[in-house]
C-alpha cells in the first residue's frame, strides 16, 4: 500500500516555473516505478516523467529539457521541477506509483497547475 499526497500547484505566468512534490507513505515506496501524469478536460492522461528504482528517468518529448523528476527514496519523495512553463502545460497533474510484478497502481489526488499570461 502506498499513499501519496501531491503539493505546489498554482498559477504561474509564461516562461514562469513550479515544483511539484509527491510525499509517500509506505515501507516498499523504493520498488515502485514512479512517474508524473497530466490530463486536462476532454483528454487522455499522458505519462510526463517516470522514474525508476535507481534513478533512471524517461520523459515525453514534449517535456524535455525543462522538466526534472527526481526520487528520494530515504525521504519517500518524489519531485517534478518544472521550468520554462508553456501554456500548454496547464493540465492536472498526479503522482503515480506502480509496480509491475504485482500490478499494483495508486495515485494522488491531482495538483492544478495553470500556466497563462
Amino acid at each position: 500500500q502506498v499513499q501519496l499526497v501531491e503539493s505546489g500547484g498554482g498559477l504561474v505566468q509564461p516562461g514562469g516555473s513550479l515544483r511539484l512534490s509527491c510525499a509517500a507513505s509506505g515501507r516498499f515506496f523504493s520498488t515502485y516505478l514512479m512517474g508524473w501524469y497530466r490530463q486536462v478536460p476532454g483528454n487522455e492522461r499522458e505519462l510526463v516523467a517516470s522514474i525508476t528504482s535507481s534513478g533512471s528517468t524517461n520523459y515525453v518529448d514534449s517535456v524535455k529539457g525543462r522538466f526534472t523528476i527526481s526520487r528520494d527514496n530515504a525521504k519517500n519523495t518524489v519531485n517534478l521541477q518544472m521550468n520554462s512553463l508553456k501554456p500548454e502545460d496547464t493540465a492536472v497533474y498526479y503522482c503515480n506509483a506502480y509496480r509491475y510484478s504485482s500490478r499494483s497502481n495508486y495515485w494522488g489526488q491531482g495538483t492544478q497547475v495553470t500556466v497563462s499570461s
